[in-house]
């Protein structure tokens, strides 16, 4: 890679702006996983990235603009020898004391030594370990895509595993933590946008839908359940939805309407481990039958002031 403005297609007064268009632009039509059976595109994603990688370098980019590195990042040899003089004379002549230039330094840049250590303990580079720190630099990610995503009643209390369809058309699965609540972001590394160190994150806020029956108290369930008069009266076992699966539950004889019942463990999944329980609110249907009504007022009792303990 010769030149990176060449290889963006930028000139050289080309703002960060228009050098990071002009990468994007590249990085998409010619990225790897679009090209599989094109080696040559490959090569020039490689190139397109070094090249911006330099580029969005402030330093790096002055660096190359003197002629300090070429377009790879690498420091350019310099011609010439080390005096004007000739041999004898003063002015090929050095003073390896004080003022003079230190060889060891020189040789340290070209050959890719990391500087000399000075007496107080601490790093000292030239210009030239200057550059090899700068090529060292991580570049940096893609940008980060962000994702709404709408997650059923029953799916974030069992966590189930959701199916994501991504801007490119591609889908990801992934796994709901334990406490899932609405709001909660979720990223999946590596499915953003491309980028000289690598693909950004997709970050995907969860929306949890309502469910006709079940209502979501923290980590438990609640559910209203219909009975019937006799099933109030007698008893019975009755067949109660859950997140999972119906399970059976004993109503004991006599039982009076607005009574709650507990269902261990039947809520959602706990953030420290567990689940929550399901509450089973008994509401007694009465018959719709007017004549069977009749009858059974005709059989119940004067109940009296049922209500006077209220104070009314």
């Amino acid at each position: 890679m010769a030149d990176p403005y060449s290889t963006l297609g930028v000139s050289k007064g080309a703002d960060e702006k228009a050098i990071k268009s002009a990468y994007r632009k590249l990085a998409k039509e010619l990225h790897p996983d679009k090209n599989k059976d094109n080696p040559k595109a490959s090569e020039r994603f490689s190139d397109v990235t070094k090249a911006y990688d330099l580029l969005s370098d402030k330093d790096k980019r002055a660096a190359f603009d003197r002629g300090e590195i070429d377009g790879e990042g690498n420091p350019r040899h310099f011609g010439g020898g080390f005096g004007g003089g000739q041999p004898g004379q003063g002015g090929g002549s050095f003073d390896f004391g004080s003022g003079g230039i230190d060889l060891g330094d020189i040789f340290d840049g070209i050959f890719g030594g990391g500087g000399t250590q000075s007496h107080s303990g601490q790093s000292s580079s030239g210009s030239f370990g200057g550059a090899q720190q700068q090529r060292s630099a991580k570049p940096p990610k893609g940008a980060n895509v962000a994702y709404t995503h709408l997650v059923s009643f029953t799916d974030a209390a069992t966590l189930t595993p959701q199916r994501l369809t991504m801007s490119d058309g591609k889908t990801v699965e992934f796994k709901l933590p334990k406490g899932v609540v609405a709001g909660q972001q979720i990223r999946i590394p590596g499915k953003g946008q491309p980028g000289p160190g690598g693909n950004g994150d997709a970050m995907v806020s969860l929306k949890i839908g309502k469910h006709p029956h079940f209502e979501r108290d923290g980590d438990n369930i609640r559910l209203e359940l219909p009975i019937s008069l006799r099933e109030a009266i007698e008893g019975a076992k009755v067949k109660v939805p859950t997140v999972t699966k119906p399970v059976m539950l004993t109503i004991p004889a006599k039982i009076q309407g607005g009574t709650t019942m507990r269902l261990k463990g039947k809520g959602f999944s706990k953030k420290k481990g567990g689940h929550g329980d399901q509450y089973v609110t008994l509401m007694i249907r009465l018959p719709d039958d007017e004549k069977i009504l009749g009858k059974i007022t005709d059989l119940l009792p004067d109940d009296g002031d049922i209500r006077s303990e209220l104070g009314v």
